[in-house]
């Protein structure tokens, strides 16, 4: 601050001034200008009398010093914001008045940082990253109102950069109603806001979009999903990928063995993601279909993989995998990685391999890897309940379900398990589900023909065919037993209840979809028994206490449309508070989280829905489209949740980009039924 004479009036750069109006006096006298300062930053305030007489003010942001009058009336006090710093916005308040013999002390300077301007982008999957221009601040806040209504909260800790990165879950993030702020701060605590900023327009580049690093035709690259509980391990089948190799990371390029199927594995270190491996069968063969459906272990060291059209007739563990006189028996085979390396641990068969079994069409994996549930839903035998005959094949396609355990590395069959009414096209074992433990285990029979309904109804009305059954069995000690047969509440002919699974971490909850299912309410518990929308399909919440079933919720899309199979995959969170379905025939062209779901323009396209229970009472939490949403997607084949549910995969086989790798060009559609994999 400087104090000028009225006709020796200096301007320095960036200043602001405040008028003294003076009396006349006669002779000389001295008088005391003084004031405080607060909110400056730098090298400090220097003051000046007529140019001379330097003084600067003291820590305390206090200033005084003696000013000799002159014939003059009018002084004028002048603040210069340089050096202190540049960026500094700064007031003068108080201190005009008339000197007429007494002090005048209560100039008042105040100097605030400016704002920053802030831009926002994505440039990683569920990354935002927030950047802004250097105005000299001790350090920055970044501020996020999560809804509009909660108000601001700062996220993480002070930054002394000027930029900073918020991991996000897309699919739970309020786009609509979000906003931030970034605060400059001096070193007193005292901040700036900027304008009130929103992320929407970085949505669509949040949204994760995974291809193959060896993308080509009729791949079908998304047909099977699997992630680890933390999130941080993706596994993707891709069952129609015709390369020859065998193994892990051999050529991708030899594509000579057509639908003999791959698998890709992709981690996260610190929010970016990398392919980590490139998975083969160890006896590739033609149209073995490995990788149409995977599982993972909680930690993702364990991977097992199935091939439902695999040949060989050998049976139980390690057999002889060259011997292809069993077309389309199936295989699963187990994998495991130590720091970052792959390896095959096993190759299993089941203990009754036949012709068109289909073992390995479905399968799940306990918390620890040690528990494998494998689904046949080709097997033929008529046994019912646990380690029945396996040799009677007068069923044709009843199903089956085997149960391996791991003991050290060595995995062994541990039961064969059969439905409590055992009949031809039931297909039990179309979908399996374990709780943590693998103490519990659903299977799935979307064929099975009773008109029961409810919880342990009577299996042997046979009278609607396709409606569809879930089976509940639990393990005591090493022994297996069924502890419920469940049906829909409407029950209807090919409703298909069971054509998908799942299974809460404690096993007391249970997700069931029926892609049949014809009814046109939408949303939660609506009317069960229109059924003027056929094959819209449904879900079903059930819950388990102490060992009774009952049913907790009927769950339909928000907009119910015929054809559409809403059910096709479920996935529950592992404390069953958050549920993911996916209708992969929906036909909405929107992209995105939350957008006008009436447009019906992309044939095909697919969607999944997320669902949440708040005080036992579902409601649905977001619906949730590709980021290049077009007709024949097929997105919604197949979904996977990480444990918390802030890690969502989607899985859309017919995408056809040609893009590799990660977030790559989605606009190029010249490679039909490649397919894609979006993380939210």
């Amino acid at each position: 601050m400087r104090l000028y004479q009225n006709n020796w009036l200096k301007s320095p750069p960036i200043a602001i001034s405040l008028l003294l109006t003076l009396a006349a006096l006669s002779g000389c006298a001295v008088f005391t200008i003084g004031g405080t300062v607060s909110g400056l930053t730098g090298s400090g305030l220097v003051l000046q009398n007529n140019g001379e007489d330097d003084l600067t003010v003291s820590a305390d942001g206090s200033f005084s010093f003696p000013t000799e009058l002159f014939d003059t009336t009018t002084y004028q006090v002048e603040v210069s914001t340089q050096p202190s710093n540049p960026s500094q916005i700064c007031t003068i308040s108080n201190g005009s008045g008339t000197l007429a013999g007494v002090a005048v002390s209560n100039i008042e300077i105040n100097c605030v940082l400016e704002p920053v301007v802030v831009t926002v982008s994505a440039k990683q999957a569920k990354v935002l990253s927030f950047s802004w221009n250097d105005v000299g601040a001790d350090h920055y806040k970044l501020l996020k109102n999560p809804d509009g209504v909660s108000g601001y909260n700062q996220i993480g800790e002070n930054i002394s950069t000027t930029s900073v990165d918020e991991a996000i879950s897309v699919h739970l993030q309020d786009w609509v109603n979000a906003s931030y702020m970034v605060q400059s701060c001096d070193a007193s605590g005292t901040c700036a806001d900027s304008a009130v900023i929103t992320a929407t327009t970085a949505m669509l580049n949040a949204i994760g979009y995974f291809k193959a690093s060896n993308t080509g035709a009729s791949d079908y690259f998304g047909a099977s999903v699997a992630l680890s509980a933390d999130g941080n391990t993706l596994a993707v089948g891709a069952y129609g990928e015709d390369s020859t190799a065998t193994g892990i990371n051999g050529d991708q390029s030899d594509n000579t063995a057509e639908s003999s199927g791959a698998v890709y594995l992709f981690s996260r270190t610190d929010s970016n993601w990398s392919q980590q491996a490139y998975i083969k069968a160890s006896n590739t063969n033609t149209a073995d279909f490995f990788g149409h459906r995977l599982t993972l272990s909680a930690d993702g060291n364990t991977l097992a993989v199935g091939a439902y059209g695999e040949d060989s007739s050998a049976r139980g563990i390690n057999g002889d995998q060259s011997d292809n006189t069993a077309e389309s028996s199936g295989a699963v085979y187990l994998f495991s990685r130590t720091d970052s390396n792959w390896s095959q641990q096993a190759y299993i068969k089941a203990s009754n391999t036949d012709t068109a079994d289909f073992f390995g069409h479905r399968l799940t994996l306990s918390t620890d890897g040690n528990t494998l549930v494998v689904g046949a839903y080709g097997e033929d035998s008529s046994a019912r309940g646990i380690n029945g005959d396996q040799s009677d094949n007068t069923a044709a396609s009843s199903g089956a379900v085997y149960l391996f355990s791991r003991f050290d590395s060595s995995w062994s069959q541990q039961a064969y398990i059969k439905a409590s009414n055992t009949d031809k096209v039931d297909h039990f074992g179309q979908s399996v589900a374990l709780s943590a433990d693998g103490n519990t285990l659903a299977v799935g029979a979307p064929g099975e023909d009773s008109a029961a309904k409810g919880i342990n109804g009577n299996q042997n009305n046979n009278i609607p065919g396709g409606s569809g059954a879930t089976y509940l069995f639990k393990r005591f000690d090493s022994s297996w037993n069924q502890q419920a047969y469940i049906k829909a509440s409407n029950t209807d002919e090919s409703n298909w209840f069971g054509y998908s699974v799942a299974l809460s971490a404690d096993g007391n909850a249970l997700a069931v979809g029926a892609i049949g299912e014809d009814s046109a309410a939408t949303g939660i518990n609506g009317d069960q028994i229109d059924n003027t929308a056929s094959s819209a399909g449904a879900a079903y919440l059930f819950s388990r206490t102490g060992s009774n079933w009952s049913q907790q919720a009927y769950i339909k899309a928000s907009n119910t449309d015929g054809g559409d199979w809403f059910g096709i995959s479920v996935a529950l969170t592992t404390d069953g508070n958050s549920l993911a379905v996916v209708a992969i025939y929906e036909d909405s062209s929107v992209t995105g989280i939350n957008d006008h779901q009436s447009n019906n323009t992309a044939s095909s396209a697919g969607a999944a829905y997320l669902f949440s229970r708040f005080d036992g009472n579902w409601s649905q939490q977001a619906y949730i489209k590709a980021s290049n949403t077009d007709v024949y997607d097929g997105f919604g084949y197949s979904v996977a949740l990480s444990a918390d549910g802030t890690t969502l995969a989607v899985g859309a086989t017919w995408e056809d980009s040609a893009a590799t790798g990660i977030n790559g060009d989605q606009s190029n559609d010249s490679v039909r039924g490649s397919g894609a994999v979006y993380l939210y």
